[in-house]
C-alpha cells in the first residue's frame, strides 16, 4: 500500500500541488467491479482546499488516473454503518450517497480517522460522523508531539520559518569561528552550552544593576502627579470664570435667533404677497379687451384671445393654504367671475349673430347653383369661423352652458341652410337623370321635395316569339312609363353612372369638410376631460335659464369626442340619407340595372369613407345607404329570376333562343364591364349563382313544354348559347356551369342527332335491330342468316328498297326539318348537319360490321359507299 500510495502522489496529485494524506482501498457496495482508491488530500498552497479523490486504473494501461474528485466541505454524512461490530461498508454523502465497501476495516478506519482530524483542522466539525466508534475519534485527537500524521504535517508547515539573511550571517561567523562544528558536533554543543550560560549570567547582572535606575523613574513619576494636580486646580478656577461669559453668550444667541426668525416672516410674507400679485393681477389692457374688445376685427379677436387666456390663468392659479380666506382674494375672485360672465354673454350673442348672417348669405348663393350639379363651398364660412376656435374653447372651458348653447344654435341654423342646398342639389340631380322636368313628372317626380310617387313597376308575363322579331316586340311588355332594360342604350346608363357618381363626390367633400370644421372649431380634436370644477351655479343665460360654469374640463354627462362629432354631423345632415335613397329609387325605376352601377359606386365610397374613420358620420351614412342599394340589387335579381318563372311559350312559332337567356348575356356582359375591379364582387358572383341556376330550370322547363321545337333542340340552341356567353365573359365563379353547360349542349345535339337519323333508313334500322336481337338472344353471328325473317333474301330486299338515290332524298328531306327546328341566330345548322353526316357514316359502317359478320361470302353490300353520302351532305348544303 505504502509503494501505491508513493506512486499515486508522484504521478497524479503532486502535479496539481496536493499532498496525498490518506488512501482505501474500496468497490462499490452490490456490484463486483474493479477495485479504485480513495485519497483525502490537501493543497501546498494557501488557502487550503482539502479533496477527495477517485483514482482508478486505467483499462488502456497500467497506470492510474483521476476519474472524481468532490471537495470536504460538501460532504455531509459519514456513516461507518456500525459502531460497535466492524465491518468494511462506510458511506458518503455527497451530492448523492456513495456506498463503498473497504478491502480491510483497517484501512476504513484510518480512511476515516483522516477526514475526521481534517474535518476538526479546517472545517470546525461541520460533518456529521454516524456509526463511528468514538474510541477511534478519541485517537485521532492531536495532544504533545504524538500527533497524526495529517496534524503534525500541517503544524510542522505553520510553525517553520525561514532565516533571515542576518541570522543566516550570525551562524556562518559562528560557525567559522568552531572548525570543529561540523566534524565534532558534540564539542561544538558543548561549546554553545558554555557561551549560553555565560550569557545568562551577564543578564542577571545588568538585571541587578537597573534597580537604581528604576527607584530614580518612580520618583520623578512621584513629582509629576504633584505637578498634574497643581494644574487641575487652576482649570476649576478658569470654568468658574468662564460660566458667566457663557450665560451672556446664551442670551445673544437666543436674541439673533428671535431677529432671524422674523426676517424669515417677513421674506414669507413678501413672497405670499408677490404670489398673489403676480398671478391674480390682470392687466387693465386685458381688462378692457374682455369688456370692449372688437369682435368683427382680426386684431380685436386676437386681443380678447390673449385677454381670455391670461383670465383664465388668474382663475385657475392653484392658491396656497389659506389664501381663499383672505378679503382681497375673495373680492378679486369675484371680480374674474364678473369678466367671465359678461365676456362669454358677449361672445355667445356675438357668434350667433355670425350664424344667422352666414345663413341669410350662404342662401343667396343657392340660385346660381340651382342649374349645376354641384354644391355651394362653405370654407369662406369655416375660414371666417376658425379665427373664434380659441375663443370657443375658452367658452367651453370657462362656461360649458354657453358653449353647448352655442352648439346647439350652430346646429339648427346649419341644418336649416344645408337642408336647403342639398334639397336643391338633389332636384337638380333628378331633373337631369330623367332629362327635363317633363320626364320627370312621368317617372313621379313632384314638387321641390325630388321624392318618387309613382307606384312600383310591374312587369306582363313574357311571351316567347319568333327569334327575328323578340326584340322588336319586348318593349310593348313593360307599362306605367317604364323601360325595359334591354332598351336602354349605353349612353343612358353612363349618363346615370356620371351622375350618381357626380352627386357621391359633391356629398363626400362637403361631410368631410364639415366634419373637420366642427372637430377644430368645438375643439373636439383631442380627448374630453370629464373631471370638472363647478364655479358658480344658478346664473342666468341670455335666455332665462340657469346654467353652470366651470374653470376648468366638462360636465360628466358629456358625450365622447366621436359620438358628440357624430350627433352634430347626424342634425346638420339629415336630410341626406333619405334624398339619396330618393335618388336610388329613382335610379332603380329608371333601370333596374341601375343598381349595379349605385352598387359599385357606393361600396367604392363606403370603403373609402371607412378607411379614414369606420364610425364618422359619412361612413355611417353610406353604410345604411349601401344597405338600400344592396336591397334594390337583390331585387333585381330576384325580378329576373320571377320573370324566368313566368314565361309563357308559343304554341304556333319554335321557341330558338329564349328572352331570358339573351337577357342574362346582357345582364352578365353589362355587370362584367360595372364590376371590373369592384369591392363587392362577392355580391355579384352570388348573383350570378342564382341567376345561372334559375336560367338552366327555366331552360328545361320551356323545353318540356315546347311542342313546336323539339325538346332538344330548345336545350341545345340556348345551352350553346349559354356556354358561348360564359366563355366570352370568362367569369371565374361560373365556371362550374360553363362545363355544365357545355356538356348539356353536347348530350342533347348528340340525342337530337341520333333521334333524326333513325327516319331515313327507318326499314333498315328495324331489320338490324332484329339481328342484333338474334344475336344477343345467343344465336351465333354466322348462323343468324339461316333465321327464316332474317335470311339473305329479305336482306336484299330491304337493301334495294334504299338506292342511293331515295338516300340522297331522305337525307334532302332531313335536312329541310333540321332547318325548320333550329334558329338563325345561334346559327348552329353546319353543326348539327355535321354531326349528322358523322353518325350517319358510323351507322353505315355499323351496317357493313354487322353484313360481314353475320352474312360472309354472301357478297351482300349496300347500295351506296361512304364518299356517296360525303358527297349527298354536301351537295345538299350547298343547295341550301
Amino acid at each position: 500500500m505504502t509503494a501505491i500510495k508513493h506512486a499515486l502522489q508522484r504521478d497524479i496529485f503532486t502535479p496539481n500541488d496536493e499532498r496525498l494524506l490518506s488512501i482505501v482501498n474500496v468497490c462499490k457496495a452490490g456490484k463486483k467491479k474493479r477495485n479504485c482508491f480513495l485519497c483525502a488530500t490537501v493543497t501546498t498552497e494557501r488557502p487550503v482546499q482539502v479533496n477527495v479523490v477517485k483514482v482508478k486504473k486505467s483499462d488502456k494501461g497500467d497506470f492510474y488516473k483521476r476519474q472524481t474528485a468532490w471537495a470536504l466541505r460538501d460532504l455531509a454524512v459519514v456513516d461507518a454503518k456500525d459502531a460497535v461490530k466492524e465491518s468494511p461498508e462506510f458511506d458518503l454523502h455527497f451530492d448523492k450517497v456513495y456506498k463503498w465497501v473497504a478491502s480491510s476495516t483497517v484501512e476504513k478506519n484510518t480512511f476515516i480517522s483522516c477526514i475526521w482530524k481534517l474535518n476538526q483542522r479546517y472545517l470546525r466539525k461541520k460533518i456529521d460522523f454516524t456509526n463511528v466508534s468514538s474510541q477511534l475519534l478519541e485517537e485521532s485527537v492531536p495532544s504533545g508531539e504524538n500527533q497524526s500524521v495529517a496534524g503534525g504535517d500541517e503544524e510542522a508547515v505553520d510553525e517553520y520559518q525561514e532565516l533571515n539573511a542576518r541570522e543566516e550571517q550570525d551562524i556562518e561567523i559562528m560557525m567559522e569561528g568552531c572548525e570543529y562544528a561540523i566534524s565534532n558536533a558534540e564539542a561544538f554543543a558543548e561549546k554553545l552550552s558554555r557561551e549560553l550560560q555565560v550569557l545568562d549570567g551577564a543578564n542577571i547582572q545588568s538585571i541587578m544593576a537597573s534597580e537604581k535606575q528604576v527607584n530614580i523613574l518612580m520618583k520623578l513619576l512621584d513629582e509629576a502627579l504633584k505637578e498634574v494636580d497643581q494644574i487641575e486646580l487652576k482649570l476649576s478656577s478658569y470654568e468658574e470664570m468662564l460660566q458667566s461669559v457663557k450665560e451672556q453668550m446664551d442670551q445673544i444667541s437666543e436674541s439673533n435667533h428671535l431677529i432671524h426668525l422674523s426676517n424669515t416672516n417677513n421674506v414669507k410674507l413678501l413672497s405670499e404677497i408677490e404670489f398673489l400679485v403676480n398671478h391674480m393681477d390682470l392687466a387693465k389692457g386685458h381688462i378692457k379687451a374682455l369688456q370692449e374688445g372688437d369682435l368683427t376685427s382680426s386684431r380685436g379677436i386676437e386681443a380678447c384671445t390673449n385677454a381670455a387666456d391670461a383670465l383664465l390663468q388668474c382663475m385657475n392659479v392653484a392658491l396656497r393654504p389659506g389664501h381663499d380666506m383672505l378679503h382681497a382674494v375673495k373680492q378679486q375672485q369675484q371680480r374674474f367671475s364678473d369678466l367671465r360672465e359678461q365676456f362669454a354673454r358677449r361672445l355667445a350673442s356675438h357668434l350667433n349673430s355670425v350664424f344667422v348672417q352666414q345663413g341669410h348669405d350662404q342662401s343667396s348663393t343657392l340660385a346660381q347653383h340651382s342649374v349645376e350639379l354641384t354644391l355651394p363651398n362653405h370654407h369662406p364660412f369655416h375660414r371666417d369661423l376658425l379665427r373664434y376656435a380659441k375663443l370657443m374653447e375658452w367658452l367651453k372651458n370657462t362656461d360649458y352652458g354657453k358653449y353647448e348653447g352655442l352648439t346647439k344654435n350652430y346646429m339648427d341654423y346649419l341644418s336649416r341652410l344645408y337642408e336647403r342646398e342639398i334639397k336643391d342639389f338633389f332636384e337638380v340631380a333628378k331633373i337631369k337623370m330623367t332629362g327635363t322636368t317633363r320626364e320627370g313628372k312621368k317617372f313621379g317626380l313632384h314638387g321641390s321635395s325630388g321624392k318618387l310617387t309613382g307606384s312600383t313597376s310591374s312587369l306582363n308575363k313574357l311571351s316567347v316569339q319568333s327569334s327575328g322579331n323578340r326584340r322588336s316586340q319586348s318593349s310593348s311588355l313593360l307599362d306605367m312609363g317604364n323601360m325595359s332594360a334591354s332598351d336602354l342604350d349605353v349612353a343612358d346608363r353612363t349618363k346615370f353612372d356620371k351622375i350618381f357618381e357626380q352627386v357621391l363626390s359633391e356629398l363626400e367633400p362637403l361631410c368631410l369638410a364639415e366634419q373637420d370644421f366642427i372637430s377644430k372649431f368645438f375643439k373636439l380634436q383631442q380627448h374630453q376631460s370629464i373631471s370638472g370644477t363647478a364655479m358658480n351655479e344658478g346664473e342666468e343665460m341670455d335666455g332665462g335659464t340657469s346654467s353652470r360654469s366651470y374653470t376648468s374640463g366638462v360636465p360628466q354627462t358629456i358625450l365622447s369626442e366621436k359620438d358628440m362629432i357624430r350627433q352634430m354631423m347626424t342634425k346638420i345632415f339629415r336630410c341626406i340619407e333619405p334624398e339619396l335613397n330618393n335618388l336610388i329609387a329613382l335610379g332603380d325605376k329608371i333601370d333596374s340595372f341601375n343598381s349595379l352601377y349605385m352598387l359599385v359606386k357606393m361600396s367604392h365610397h363606403v370603403w373609402t369613407a371607412q378607411n379614414v374613420d369606420p364610425a364618422s358620420f359619412l361612413s355611417t351614412t353610406l353604410g345604411n345607404v349601401l344597405v338600400t342599394v344592396k336591397r334594390n340589387f337583390d331585387k333585381c335579381i330576384s325580378n329576373q329570376m320571377k320573370q324566368m318563372d313566368e314565361v309563357k311559350i308559343s304554341k304556333k312559332s319554335k321557341v330558338g333562343i329564349l328572352p331570358f337567356v339573351a337577357e342574362f348575356e346582357e345582364f352578365a356582359a353589362l355587370a362584367e364591364s360595372i364590376f371590373k375591379n369592384a369591392e363587392r364582387r362577392g355580391d355579384l358572383d352570388k348573383a350570378y349563382i342564382k341567376l345561372i341556376r334559375a336560367v338552366f330550370v327555366s331552360v328545361e322547363k320551356v323545353a318540356n313544354e315546347s311542342q313546336k321545337t323539339p325538346r332538344d333542340v330548345v336545350m341545345m340552341e340556348n345551352f350553346h348559347h349559354i356556354f358561348a356567353t360564359l366563355s366570352r365573359l370568362k367569369i371565374s365563379c361560373l365556371e362550374a356551369e360553363k362545363k355544365e353547360a357545355k356538356q348539356k349542349y353536347t348530350d342533347h345535339l348528340q340525342s337530337y342527332v341520333i333521334y333524326s337519323l333513325g327516319q331515313p333508313l327507318e326499314k333498315l334500322n328495324h331489320f338490324f335491330e332484329g339481328v342484333e336481337a338474334r344475336v344477343a338472344q345467343g344465336i351465333r353471328e354466322e348462323e343468324v342468316s339461316y333465321q327464316l325473317a332474317f335470311n339473305k333474301q329479305e336482306l336484299r330486299k330491304v337493301i334495294k328498297e334504299y338506292p342511293g338515290k331515295e338516300v340522297k332524298k331522305g337525307l334532302d328531306n332531313l335536312y329541310k326539318k333540321v332547318d325548320k327546328h333550329l334558329c338563325e341566330e345561334e346559327n348552329l345548322l353546319q353543326v348539327v348537319w355535321h354531326s349528322m353526316q358523322d353518325e350517319f357514316i358510323r351507322q353505315y359502317k355499323h351496317f357493313e360490321g354487322l353484313i360481314a359478320r353475320c352474312y360472309p361470302g354472301s357478297g351482300i353490300t349496300m347500295e351506296f359507299t361512304i364518299q356517296d353520302i360525303l358527297d349527298y351532305c354536301s351537295s345538299i348544303a350547298q343547295s341550301h
